[in-house]
């Protein structure tokens, strides 16, 4: 018997702008990628969620304080908290933080300006649902587009929480953090962009590493649950 195409919604805001690219990547990785509108207080049947970059609510009061009580997001909190895997990504990982699943939060840039390239990154962890396809140490090269990307950490955080650091830091992170999880590994921030690396076309196809270990652990839950 073939295995089930994983469903993997992209939650959208007002401001979001990779949720395209996210549903776009997911898909070209044989994933069912689902759109979610922020204001669907119930999911779907999913098997995984993405919550993508962007400018949510316009950034008004503070990257991610607003999207945080969109309806969308107290049912992503719900299916986190039952064990569901979650993505953030750039904007998705400020929302994350806001939203109290992940530890910290994302500052203005050292630099105070904004920041557009690719960065090398360090795998700390291949353990987890969304580095399975990557070893630990190995370098990713992923493409960052943020003016808010500067991580601060909560003085007692888990070192095993940290997943990437940057090998050239592009916005001042604390201990050059790139990417955390929570204590119990099924909720990721991610301040790059995979979604804007799965194609050597654009430059690198390494972020494919990510999604598809994403794409992977969303099918092992759906067979689970069959």
């Amino acid at each position: 018997m073939a295995s089930p195409q994983p469903r993997i919604g992209v939650v959208t805001y007002p401001g979001s702008q990779d949720d395209r690219d996210a549903l776009w990547a997911l898909g070209a990785l044989d994933a069912d990628a689902v759109p979610v509108w922020h204001e669907e207080r119930e999911l779907p049947s999913l098997d995984a969620v993405v919550l993508p970059g962007g400018f949510s609510y316009g950034d008004y009061l503070r990257c991610g304080a607003i999207a945080r009580f969109s309806p969308a997001t107290a049912a992503v909190c719900a299916f986190a908290e039952q064990g569901g895997l979650v993505l953030g990504i750039c904007n998705g990982f400020q929302v994350l933080c806001e939203a109290g699943l992940l530890p910290g939060a994302l500052l203005r840039n050292e630099s105070l300006r904004f920041v557009c390239r690719d960065v090398p990154l360090r795998v700390e962890r291949a353990d987890t649902p969304f580095t399975a396809r990557c070893e630990a140490g190995q370098t990713l090269v992923i493409p960052v587009k943020h003016g808010d990307g500067r991580y601060v950490p909560p003085p007692d955080i888990d070192p095993a929480q940290i997943v990437f650091r940057y090998r050239d830091n592009p916005n001042g992170s604390v201990d050059d953090i790139a990417g955390v999880c929570n204590e119990a590994g099924n909720v990721l921030g991610l301040m790059p962009h995979p979604e804007h690396a799965v194609d050597p076309l654009l430059g690198s196809a390494d972020g494919a590493l990510v999604l598809a270990s994403l794409v992977e652990a969303a099918r092992d839950r759906a067979l689970t649950a069959v």
